[in-house]
């Protein structure tokens, strides 16, 4: 604050979109479990059935610090619950939910999955994740990429000086772990301001132009120079 009335909602609604669709994540893409052959299929000795499993896994929050698809195991000999702590990983992979239940393999019974990987942005389909060289019983899942799970916002007036026309925008963001909401937020800007950059360019007279002045009132916060 302060903004320009108006500018709180345009603004707002923007940053909104890009927070749940544009910021870049990591995924799980695909999945293969030992004796599996297709979703619909059941595991011997392990209570929940495939489809439930992959429910499961895409609930997984995960952490990349690498730009390269990665494979990760899970190798769980009965009985045991099963949570995404269970995975191997390496240094380049970091699971945020370790509690994260998968499922419960029964005493005997063995449960061996491999998991594929990889860094992205937005909600890809699992028919995307297929590929035409990829071996039966390697299941293409549906990838939420997004680090952001829920943003709202809201725009209040707010006081500058006499004036009372000005719009105050307050954002709330929830996120997996893998990202803060300040830098997600930041983050998002940048994407918008990037954008927006390409206009700006048109013409020397844009480019060059001053907006946003200071006021006299505290000499830090600026508004538009309408």
């Amino acid at each position: 604050e302060p903004l320009e009335r108006g500018y709180g909602t345009t603004l707002g609604n923007s940053l909104r979109r890009i927070l749940l669709s544009s910021l870049p994540g990591a995924a799980i893409t695909n999945i293969q479990i030992d004796g599996v052959l297709h979703e619909f299929s059941t595991i011997k000795g392990v209570r929940e059935d495939v489809t439930q499993i992959i429910l499961n896994i895409k609930g997984l929050a995960l952490k990349m610090y690498g730009q390269e698809e990665k494979t990760l195991e899970i190798d769980i000999t009965g009985p045991a619950t099963v949570t995404a702590g269970d995975i191997i990983v390496d240094s380049e992979v970091e699971i945020l939910n370790k509690d994260m239940y998968i499922c419960s393999v029964s005493e005997g019974a063995t449960f061996h999955a491999r998991l594929t990987v990889k860094p992205g942005r937005g909600y890809v389909q699992a028919d995307e994740n297929k590929k035409e060289d990829m071996p039966i019983g390697v299941l293409p899942v549906d990838s939420i990429y997004t680090p952001v799970r829920r943003v709202n916002y809201q725009v209040e007036n707010t006081r500058v000086g006499h004036r009372e026309d000005f719009d105050k925008l307050t954002m709330e963001i929830w996120t997996d772990g893998s990202i803060e909401p300040l830098e997600a937020m930041s983050l998002s800007a940048k994407i918008m301001t990037e954008h927006l950059d390409i206009f700006v360019n048109l013409t020397d007279e844009a480019k060059n132009a001053e907006i946003m002045v200071e006021k006299e009132e505290t000499q830090k916060e600026k508004m538009l120079e309408m």
